[in-house]
């Protein structure tokens, strides 16, 4: 039998099936978070972070290595070690199939591509029968927590699935009371209810069917002001017409369309399905645009098509293989958009750039699919494993192809390819990739009358037909790569009036050139060289400052700062390279053109500029590329008009782009940010492996601040500030190590994370040696807003007048306003209502005077919060009506929910309940899709007083109990005190005296400490 371990109840390990004792509770954490990643290196910082979360010890890591050396103690014995990698981590070397919790979803991927019913209930069974109760059970820190509310879900599905197969095998009539007491649990899952109201009439009892639908019914409405979704309609509806498919009969098909799926469960009366892990449903259309010239390749097309259009259960995944230039991008993205209707829930799409200089790695790609799946930023998660099940659940149900090009190994796209039985995946790569489990293709080069037919469409008959041998020539001197012949082809198109003899001999000439370098290129070097010599020095020279370029593509602005020329001198330039078909158009936005480079031609231009570009000159020319990104963005940041700091991060910025071209770039900021953010993020981590840049590289990284925040793109903020604070530090530069704590600290506050954000205002107030009152003023007011999250309102009051004088000192009116009603939330908060309202109305009349508009908004939503405690709820609802119109406009969702979180609450209080559920409904989902904790638990309160006044005390003391549970979680004892009278008042109406009381002490205990 071995050792097993088990984290999906208590934490345990078992020999031969006897219990083994690993230690105390902590060291029992130190396994658990090992375990979790069985086989894989953990770092260390992470570890610290998961064991012990923001109540890490004084010699914490001594402690940790203390329970790592008496573990591998208790493990001694069976192969199980804990090694200490080079990389500065820990990896539990044992088998992931013997942790029950990765047992679970191994059982469950086969339960998913199981091809007979059977098989698949035996599965599912084995992989619910692991648990034996809460998972890591007994551990309390951030990590665990989210860990546990993952398999939590993942349970919750695998229970789904299982329903789902026993109603196809006809078990319908052993189900009824799992599913009556999964119902009550999950009263508003559309998905449970709908196997309850299916299983029901199937054993006949099609009145109890009908009143569970008309429950349900209610129940939205009620709490959510939400009708059922489709599938559940239609379902109530078949049901009433006495279907006669809505049998016990076994028809898998017809069971399948019985029941809502996990992504129609939570479907609008519009019809528009909302996913209840993201909050809503998109469907990503990542493929680039298909080529308009795509020449041969028909049979091998055709025969990707069927093998992916199959109809056995996937997932499926299709390998396209082949040399460089062989044209496996063009081959992938033309089958991607044959194969679009069979995958109607989108497809995804990233050049993971395998044979450059800069190969993507897959927890940025994961993190762009999960956005591009509908995940906020805030939610999705930290670290890759996270990232992993997350993607895999939101695809285990929907039909999504994956298109992954340019890959290096297997160990790039495994974690990058779907799970989903109705999802496939194509993967074109140079390398064979034994190791993957999947079909192969493999393109040859074309054969001369395909060639020759590719640069007949490009000339024209008329050219080629006149000088067939000279065409023939070229097609063979390319070797039958299509690159080759498309960059030979493009130089004779751009010039009609030369011979084809020309460049046929000029070609052979090259080749015999390039006899020395790899076999596989020759052919694609040859055309490249034979373009490249006829280009004039000017574009030559582009191309070599391309090359250096991070990331796939670009815009001519980044061209510009590297030639230091104007834009409009920099798009001529390009056009010429589009036109001998060095760079192609990858997309058009609302920006302009971006552009990208074949890495083949990335590579080539790399070796020019080697040879050709001096170390000194290179540096410059990406010194201004840094400067025109950090100019820019920050432009972009100071006419959103959101940080309330003030303070330019452009004094290290050595080139910008001229007014005119930075005025047409940003006419709408947060449309430019969203095209370049990929890029601008790679700037700066390129910036920051070059000691000399690395200042100014932190000053982007700060920069991108606002324009991080109003996207919601909180990863990507988390991940680069944290990276450019380390190596602030690592060199000693407390100037930019302050400027990223404070940017930190606000991320952090988003976040919910409050010990955290005290720290890094701490420090970024501890590090400000040097820094103005400008600075000093931002600091100081965002520590004071987390002081008054905590209800600590004597050190909140006592921040926030520094931080106000300060203001006042610099002629920050921005920073002012924000230390200002921060005072009169304090007053508000403490019942001084008329010292908030004055407070509030000066904040509004000096935000609409500096023409601050995010001031003006905050002023307003505040003066709402004031006119709702004075019971004056239509100037409330005005109030917060302003306010959500501000930021919309500015493009701030997670703000603009703040105010609509509130105007449900006060339509609900004036007696709009329909109108006011709906708002709160629709603001529970962006709270969520956010990730921002606050604003859920606020939701949920509000929710819960809108139970009571409909009268509902049961419904009431649920909402009412969530919001108790988050504003606990995240120390915010004000609001925690508020949320337990609500739930008081929900137990004294629905007679449950004794828990009213203790909900009453404990919220007298929290306003009287």
């Amino acid at each position: 039998m071995g050792t097993l371990f088990g984290v999906l109840g208590s934490i345990e390990v078992r020999r031969d099936g006897i219990p083994v004792d690993v230690g105390h509770a902590m060291q029992q954490r130190v396994l658990a978070a090992l375990l979790a990643d069985a086989d894989h290196t953990v770092p260390i910082d992470a570890l610290v972070d998961r064991v012990w979360g923001d109540a890490e010890p004084w010699h914490g890591r001594r402690k940790l290595y203390g329970y790592i050396s008496r573990l591998r103690t208790v493990l001694a014995g069976d192969g199980t070690t804990i090694a200490r990698e080079r990389s500065g981590g820990y990896r539990l070397t044992a088998d992931p199939l013997l942790v029950d919790m990765h047992r679970f979803r191994d059982l469950s991927d086969r339960a998913r591509w199981a091809t007979a019913d059977e098989q698949g209930e035996a599965l599912w069974r084995e992989a619910l029968g692991l648990w034996r109760g809460s998972a890591f059970a007994g551990t309390d820190t951030a990590w665990f927590n989210a860990q546990r509310q993952l398999l939590d879900t993942e349970r919750l599905a695998a229970q789904l699935e299982l329903v789902d197969v026993r109603l196809r095998l006809a078990q319908h009539h052993r189900m009824v009371s799992e599913l009556v007491a999964r119902a009550e649990a999950h009263p508003l899952d559309e998905r449970v209810i709908g196997q309850l109201v299916l299983t029901l009439c199937r054993c006949g009892r099609q009145a109890e069917a009908l009143q569970e639908y008309e429950r349900a019914r209610r129940r939205l409405a009620d709490e959510l002001g939400v009708d059922p979704g489709a599938a559940l309609r239609r379902l109530y509806g078949r049901i009433l017409a006495g279907d006669p498919d809505l049998s016990g009969d076994p028809d898998p098909a017809a069971a399948r369309a019985d029941v809502p799926s996990a992504d129609e469960e939570a479907e609008d009366d519009s019809g528009a399905a909302v996913n209840p892990v993201t909050g809503r449903q998109l469907v990503p259309r990542l493929l680039p645009a298909d080529l308009f010239l795509f020449v041969g390749r028909q049979t091998e097309v055709d025969e990707a098509c069927q093998l992916l259009d199959a109809d056995g259960r996937g997932p499926l995944t299709l390998l396209v293989t082949g040399p460089a230039g062989v044209g496996k991008t063009a081959f992938a993205v033309r089958t991607g958009h044959r194969l679009a209707s069979r995958f109607p829930d989108g497809q995804l799409h990233a050049d993971l750039r395998g044979f450059g200089n800069d190969p993507a790695d897959p927890f940025t790609v994961l993190g762009t699919f999960l956005r591009a799946l509908g995940v906020r930023g805030g939610t999705v998660p930290a670290e890759l494993t996270g990232r992993i099940h997350l993607y895999r659940s939101l695809l285990a149900q929907r039909q999504v192809l994956v298109v992954l090009d340019n890959a290096a190994g297997p160990q790039q796209v495994r974690d990058l390819l779907p799970s989903g039985v109705e999802c496939s995946a194509i993967v074109t790569s140079r390398t064979m990739m034994a190791e993957l489990d999947c079909r192969r293709l493999a393109l040859d080069v074309l054969d001369p009358a395909t060639g020759l037919a590719l640069l007949r469409e490009m000339l024209g008959p008329n050219r080629t037909d006149a000088e067939p041998d000279s065409a023939r020539s070229i097609v063979q001197t390319c070797g039958g790569l299509p690159l080759a012949v498309w960059v030979a082809g493009a130089r004779l198109a751009a010039r009609p009036h030369w011979p084809l003899a020309n460049v046929a001999r000029a070609l052979a000439h090259e080749e015999r050139k390039l006899d020395e370098l790899a076999v596989g290129h020759i052919a694609v070097r040859a055309s490249l060289e034979l373009t490249y010599q006829g280009m004039t020095a000017q574009t030559q020279h582009a191309l070599q400052m391309l090359a250096l370029l991070p990331g796939p593509d670009f815009a001519t602005w980044a061209l510009a700062a590297l030639l230091d020329a104007d834009v409009s001198d920099a798009e001529a330039v390009v056009d010429d390279l589009v036109e001998v078909h060095l760079v192609q158009i990858g997309s058009v936005g609302a920006t302009g053109i971006r552009y990208r480079l074949h890495d083949l031609v990335k590579l080539f231009g790399r070796e020019r500029a080697d040879r050709a570009v001096h170390h000194p000159d290179r540096t410059a020319a990406l010194t201004r590329l840094l400067g025109a990104s950090l100019h820019l963005a920050d432009l972009a940041a100071d006419t959103l008009s959101v940080d309330f700091q003030g303070i330019s991060q452009t004094d290290p910025a050595s080139w910008r782009v001229s007014p005119a071209d930075a005025g047409r770039l940003l006419t709408d900021p947060l449309v430019w940010f969203t095209e370049e953010r990929q890029f601008l993020i790679e700037v700066a981590e390129q910036a920051l492996d070059r000691t000399q840049a690395a200042p100014a590289a932190a000053g982007l990284a700060t920069a991108l601040t606002t324009l991080f925040q109003v996207g919601g793109h909180f990863d990507d903020w988390e991940r680069l500030q944290n990276r450019a604070l380390k190596t602030a530090l690592s060199n000693d530069d407390r100037h930019s190590a302050a400027k990223l704590h404070r940017c930190l600290g606000e991320l952090t506050t988003i976040l919910d994370r409050y010990p955290e954000a005290l720290n890094h205002f701490e420090q970024a107030l501890q590090l400000a040696e040097g820094q103005g009152p400008t600075y000093l003023a931002g600091a100081t007011a965002g520590l004071a807003y987390v002081h008054r999250l905590l209800g600590q309102y004597s050190s909140a009051a006592l921040h926030f007048e520094k931080a106000a004088e300060l203001a006042r000192q610099a002629g920050n009116v921005n920073c002012l306003v924000y230390a200002t009603n921060g005072l009169g939330v304090i007053d508000l908060e403490q019942g001084r209502v008329e010292a908030a309202v004055e407070r509030f109305t000066e904040c509004l009349r000096e935000s609409r005077a500096a023409g601050y508009r995010p001031g003006e908004a905050q002023a307003l939503r505040c003066l709402g919060q004031s006119h709702r405690e004075r019971g004056a709820h239509p100037a409330a609802a005005d109030a917060y009506r302003q306010a959500h119109a501000i930021s919309a406009d500015l493009g701030d969702r997670l703000t603009a929910t703040h105010a609509a979180c509130w105007l449900g609450d006060v339509l609900v209080r004036q007696g709009e309940h329909h109108k006011g559920r709906r708002l709160l409904a629709q603001s529970l989902w962006t709270y969520r899709e956010f990730g921002n904790l606050w604003g859920e638990a606020a939701t949920l309160y509000a929710l819960a007083e809108a139970q009571l006044a409909a009268g509902r005390p049961a419904l009431a003391r649920r909402r009412a109990e969530a919001a108790v549970r988050i504003w606990r979680q995240i120390g915010s004892h004000t609001w925690l005190a508020v949320a337990l009278d609500t739930l008081a008042t929900a137990h004294t109406q629905a007679g449950d005296h004794p828990a009213a009381t203790r909900a009453r002490d404990e919220a007298a205990e929290l306003r009287n400490p």
